[in-house]
């Protein structure tokens, strides 16, 4: 019924989800370090005393403006140098235990895998309200539904209801099928090209709906974890200093980020799919009975014509 790629919307969201990644690993931590010009302005200032006992009052007089001269050339040469931070996403990952890359892994899937079906189901809803504005300039301009029909591009989803109620009217027969009227049995073949077109549309979104309501407490459990083994080797050290206390609580804080930074592009992408879906099938519902309409009425026009021609012969 539908006929796309999946593959660009594959490489979009791995694309996505490891460039979010690397913004997370590659955060660089810095640190304010004075230049080598520091000591050596510090050298000369730190031998001033002993050179002002023994020098004469003018030397000393004469060493003060240097030593004031000295200072702003080494706060100007104070620069930024990177260190290694200990603490962090890449440091997680690498000193982590099976728990936090079992945790990473499984929402990075889950992320990778909302994203694809975001973008698949943009691209089909965009297919399908592109082909709802054929159906006008096209559809409706033929002499008959099959026309219509073949006009159509392949894999159309409205092409697919004018054809199943084609069928239906052409395929009513048998012991069973003529106790069912033929409108009735034509209303039940296109509610059910409906039903599969709504169906196929809503593919995907309960995945979204629970990687949105689960993602954070997927992530909370991740931290919950960390500060547990943090709170572990602290214990076991015996050293509870600030530094050996902020720096692992706080990298276990991470999985919580990173949980809502799964969830949130999911519960807002599920919304907006729900919205897109409605109005398409609005699209697709009111062709469905403008098709209806024009099939049952040229069915029972084509049965009167054939029950006259009988009555016809059976007087002659």
């Amino acid at each position: 019924m539908f006929k796309n790629t999946r593959l660009s919307a594959v490489l979009a969201a791995v694309l996505f989800s490891v460039t979010a990644a690397s913004a997370l690993v590659s955060a660089p931590a810095f640190a304010d370090a004075p230049a080598a010009a520091a000591p050596a302005a510090a050298a000369p200032a730190a031998a001033a005393p002993a050179d002002a006992a023994a020098a004469p009052a003018a030397d000393a007089a004469a060493a003060a403006p240097a030593a004031e001269g000295a200072a702003p050339a080494a706060a100007a040469g104070e620069t930024k140098e990177e260190v290694h931070n200990p603490y962090g996403f890449q440091a997680m990952w690498e000193e982590g235990d099976f728990v936090n890359k079992g945790t990473i892994i499984i929402l990075s899937l889950m992320s990778m895998g909302s994203w694809y079906i975001i973008i698949t189901k943009l691209i089909d809803q965009s297919k399908i309200m592109r082909q709802s504005k054929e159906v006008s300039q096209k559809f409706w301009k033929a002499n008959s539904i099959a026309a219509g029909s073949a006009a159509l591009k392949e894999g159309s989803p409205f092409r697919f209801i004018a054809e199943t109620g084609t069928k239906a009217t052409q395929h009513h027969d048998g012991a069973l099928l003529e106790q069912i009227d033929l409108s009735t049995w034509v209303t039940m073949q296109v509610q059910r090209a409906v039903d599969r077109v709504q169906s196929r549309l809503q593919d995907g979104l309960s995945f979204l709906a629970t990687v949105g309501s689960t993602s954070p407490f997927i992530g909370l459990f991740g931290t919950v974890w960390g500060i547990y083994n943090a709170l572990v080797n602290i214990g076991m050290s015996g050293n509870a200093s600030i530094d050996k206390v902020a720096g692992p609580v706080g990298e276990a804080l991470i999985m919580t980020a990173f949980g809502l930074f799964v969830a949130v592009p999911a519960v807002l992408g599920y919304n907006w799919l729900v919205r897109r879906n409605k109005s398409a099938m609005e699209d697709v519902r009111s062709f469905s009975a403008d098709v209806h309409s024009v099939l049952v009425s040229g069915a029972m026009n084509t049965s009167e014509a054939a029950r006259a021609a009988t009555s016809a012969k059976k007087i002659g």
